[in-house]
Parts: structure tokens; C-alpha cells; sequence
């Protein structure tokens, strides 16, 4: 049931995200990708909670567990589905850099743990009925269940960090902004020092801004085509990359005012 809540959020998640910026939102809806796994991380850590809650009454009440071998044969389906779905889901989510559809995919792939673990629990008890109807071994399922959930909690809390990340403006990674600057200095010697970069991330797009030195000689017109070459190459290697960028005279080519107030160019 969590999981097809998950699969609805992400799924108004990628439709919305896509949709192109609007006067209300300039800078687009990439933003609703990062919420959507962050709300997903959150409907793991109740089932987390869920679970050990769960896990914990049965270790204080004993409950007899009843049918373990249908409980690993649905055990087994659940597994092969959820690996076969997380793994098209981490496929595209890389492919089109969806926070959505990533989220999506490590939900499952969390459950693929969780099948494992219940799976092995009652493997142990259905064994232990069949060759040692004597032991009790009913703590074995919530005991599994514990350790099941933990890995889960650790799952969401990276989840959680993946997706706030991006919320709070973090900068892209390094190696991307390193790609930024050798994607300039290609332009040398038209183009000078890039410097004051700012980056950040919404979901699937790119947001790219830095100061670059030129020529004070150089005219608007050129400074401007070269501003636009630079925004070509870039978003030519790094896919839905907003690039703006500021142009400055290089100081060493631009005298102060004279004292009939004019701009002095050496």
C-alpha cells in the first residue's frame, strides 16, 4: 500500500516537474522531483516505525505465525518483482536524472531487503517446525523484522540527504563545475577568468551562473556572442543546464576615469 502511494507521488511528481517555467515559476518545477523523494523517504521511515512497532509486540505476546511456507513463496514474487521494477526505474532515473523516479527506485529496493529478511525469518521457523517442532522459534520473525527495519532507516536517511540536498541550493559536485571551467577556458583567449560560480540543482535541471573576464576592448556585440558560445558548449555536455553569465573587463586592461571623468583604455 506505501508503495503505491509512493508510485502515485512520483509519478505527479515527473508529470509536473516536466511542464516548462511559467511567470510564477521562472526557474521551472524541478523542485517538485526533490519534495516527491523526500515525502517517499518519509513514508519509509513509518513503515520503519511501522515495522519495529509491529516486530516488538510479537517479541512481548509470542503470536503464533501461521503459513510460512506460502509467506516465502510470496516472499520470492515480491523479491523478483521488486528488483526487476527498481532496477528499470534506477535505469531511467539516471537516464533523464529524475529525483522521482531514483526515489521511486531505492523505495523498491528497500523492500527488496525487507522480502529478504522476512524471507529468511520464515525459512528458519518453517525448517525448525519440520525438523525441530520442539524449539520455539517464533522470536526469529520479529527479530528479523528489527534488523529489516534498521536497514530501511538507514535507506530513508539517505534518501532524505539525497533530496534535501538539492532543496537547499547545494552547489552540483565537483567534478561538474571543474567541467564548467576546462568547457570556458577552451575559449581562451577571448575568453579570461571565470570566477564567483555559483551552481545548484532542481530535480532533473541545471542552474549555472559565474562573472567571466574578457577584453575591455571587446565590443557588446562580440562579448555577447561569445556569452552566448560559452552557454552553447556548456549545455552541449551537461544535460538541462541553465547558464547565465556576467561579463567583466579584465582590470589590468582598464585605466581609471581621467580627471574629465573618461574611461581610459590601455
Amino acid at each position: 500500500g506505501v508503495d503505491l502511494v509512493a508510485a502515485a507521488i512520483a509519478l505527479f511528481a515527473v508529470h509536473r516537474s516536466s511542464q516548462p517555467a511559467d511567470a510564477g515559476h521562472p526557474y521551472g518545477h524541478g523542485k517538485v522531483e526533490n519534495i516527491s523523494g523526500t515525502v517517499e523517504a518519509l513514508l519509509i521511515f513509518v513503515a520503519a516505525i511501522w515495522i519495529i512497532y509491529e516486530a516488538v509486540e510479537r517479541l512481548l505476546h509470542h503470536l503464533p505465525l501461521d503459513a510460512p511456507g506460502w509467506g516465502i513463496a510470496v516472499m520470492l514474487f515480491s523479491m523478483a518483482a521488486n528488483v526487476l521494477v527498481s532496477g528499470w526505474l534506477f535505469k531511467v532515473g539516471q537516464r533523464t536524472e529524475s529525483a522521482a523516479f531514483l526515489a521511486d527506485a531505492w523505495h523498491l529496493r528497500t523492500d527488496v531487503f525487507t522480502s529478504a529478511g522476512v524471507m529468511i525469518g520464515l525459512s528458519i521457523i518453517w525448517l525448525g517446525n519440520l525438523f525441530l517442532p520442539e524449539l520455539d522459534l517464533r522470536w526469529v520473525d520479529p527479530a528479523a523484522a528489527i534488523i529489516v527495519a534498521l536497514i530501511i532507516v538507514k535507506a530513508a536517511y539517505n534518501l532524505t540527504v539525497a533530496s534535501g540536498r538539492d532543496l537547499l541550493d547545494a552547489r552540483l559536485p565537483e567534478a561538474e563545475e571543474e567541467r564548467i571551467r576546462d568547457i570556458v577556458a577552451r575559449f581562451e583567449p577571448r575568453a579570461g577568468q571565470v570566477h564567483k560560480l555559483r551552481t545548484r540543482k532542481a530535480g532533473h535541471l541545471r542552474f549555472v551562473e559565474f562573472h567571466l573576464k574578457v577584453d575591455g576592448r571587446m565590443s557588446v556585440e562580440d562579448s555577447h556572442l561569445l556569452s552566448h558560445q560559452i552557454t552553447g558548449a556548456i549545455q552541449g555536455e551537461i544535460s538541462n543546464a541553465t547558464v547565465n553569465i556576467h561579463i567583466e573587463p579584465r582590470r589590468s586592461e582598464v585605466k581609471a576615469p581621467d580627471k574629465r571623468g573618461e574611461g581610459v583604455v590601455e
